[in-house]
């Protein structure tokens, strides 16, 4: 038996956020990068306290299109009023 390398996987983000986690999960699948979340289930191991980064993969021929992708993770939204916590309700 021979095995042949299909695709080198390079890290694209790493975060113990599940929230930021799975939007970047959501936004490389549109992208057409394929990711892969490494360490998903270290939790086990952890106890559930989200001390290990999780890590998403992807592809290396598609670390440009990734990294353009990510870039939406840290736009604000433009619809959104900014959220001032010393605000009083009116």
């Amino acid at each position: 038996m021979t095995w042949q390398v299909v695709a080198r996987m390079i890290e694209v983000l790493r975060t113990n956020n599940p929230v930021r986690l799975d939007y970047a999960v959501v936004l490389l699948t549109r992208a057409g990068c394929h990711p892969f979340v490494a360490d998903r289930f270290i939790s086990s191991v952890e106890g559930g306290i989200s001390a290990f980064e999780r890590r998403i993969l992807v592809p290396d021929e598609h670390e440009h299109r990734a990294k353009q992708a990510l870039q939406e993770l840290d736009r604000p939204l433009a619809d959104e009023p900014d959220f001032d916590p010393d605000d009083e309700p009116v």
